[in-house]
């Protein structure tokens, strides 16, 4: 049996170095912490942490799961404890886990961004920054960040002048073409990009004719994605020289290597942690397993060698 901590899945990620590229993605880890009775949490290559904004916030109100064919639409709504209670009740127990723990940051004004950031530069404890661009920009009418390459690349920029950790940038599916995204968070200064979120989607009851998901739309995530997050991370890596990271339905180790050989450097573990806790460590071992029986001796040759017909 494969194991999470192989020397073949050693990599690293924007200078951070990881035991394997399989991290567990922001959202449905929560804060790591809490997970440390039911993983072993320095197996795993890093986690991202629950989203963060400058002040505590509940989230949509329910139901706010639906349990879709082949995946799941959420609308939580990024509620979360705020930076500041982040950084008193939970950043000490994260001190202690050994495993390159990032920060997911958001906010709706680039404002809110930055004095995340602030809050949280000044402390040990974390490997870098995952910024979450999928909000809309109250400050420009609503115009979401992930969907204007000028409003991206003006956030990432601003954060970039704030810290000299690694700065990744989660991008967003639901738009037009993904490439000229990846390249203006790239020439703004993101150290990687992250890729993908959730897909807007509804859930619709018919007998009762309304929503299933109390906030109406949801992001669809799980295996459903997996194809369509591929072909966005193919194209994302053809168009920027930084690292990816890829996610999008990854539920095997199989599933992981996909992600590699179609660009990305390492991936986020999402939706499968509802159903199995463990799944970020258990892929890493089907990881290791897999490049064993392919004969492969470092992990990063997998990264880019899709070859198209």
């Amino acid at each position: 049996m494969g194991s999470p901590t192989s020397s073949r899945l050693a990599t690293t990620l924007c200078g951070v170095a990881l035991k394997n590229p399989v991290l567990a993605a922001s959202g449905t880890f929560a804060y790591a912490v809490e997970f440390e009775t039911l993983v072993d949490l320095r197996a795993v290559g890093g986690i991202v942490v629950k989203g963060l904004s400058r002040e505590p916030m509940d989230g949509n109100k329910p139901p706010r799961i639906w349990e879709a064919e082949s995946g799941m639409i959420n609308a939580i709504g990024l509620q979360n404890i705020g930076a500041r209670a982040f950084v008193k009740d939970k950043l000490p127990g994260i001190r202690k886990i050994g495993t390159p723990v990032f920060a997911n940051v958001f906010g709706y004004a680039v404002e809110d961004y930055e004095e995340v950031i602030r809050i949280l530069d000044g402390e040990e404890g974390l490997a870098g920054y995952e910024l979450n661009v999928s909000c809309p920009n109250t400050k420009h009418g609503g115009i979401f960040f992930s969907n204007d390459p000028s409003l991206l690349g003006g956030v990432v920029g601003r954060v970039r002048a704030l810290t000299k950790r690694p700065v990744i940038v989660k991008l967003s599916p639901n738009v037009a073409k993904i490439e000229p995204l990846a390249q203006a968070a790239a020439e703004a200064g993101a150290d990687a990009i992250s890729l993908v979120n959730t897909f807007v989607s509804l859930a619709v009851d018919a007998r009762a004719r309304r929503p299933r998901i109390g906030n109406n739309f949801g992001g669809l995530s799980g295996p459903a994605i997996k194809p369509i997050a591929l072909r966005l991370v193919y194209e994302a890596a053809k168009a920027v020289k930084i690292p990816l990271v890829g996610l999008g339905g990854i539920a095997t180790g199989e599933d992981a290597a996909e992600f590699l050989v179609a660009g990305a450097t390492a991936v986020e573990v999402g939706t499968a942690t509802f159903w199995d806790p463990a799944s970020p460590v258990r892929i890493a071992r089907e990881l290791d397993d897999f490049c064993r029986a392919e004969k492969i001796e470092r992990v990063g040759e997998l990264t880019g060698s899709l070859r198209l017909n």
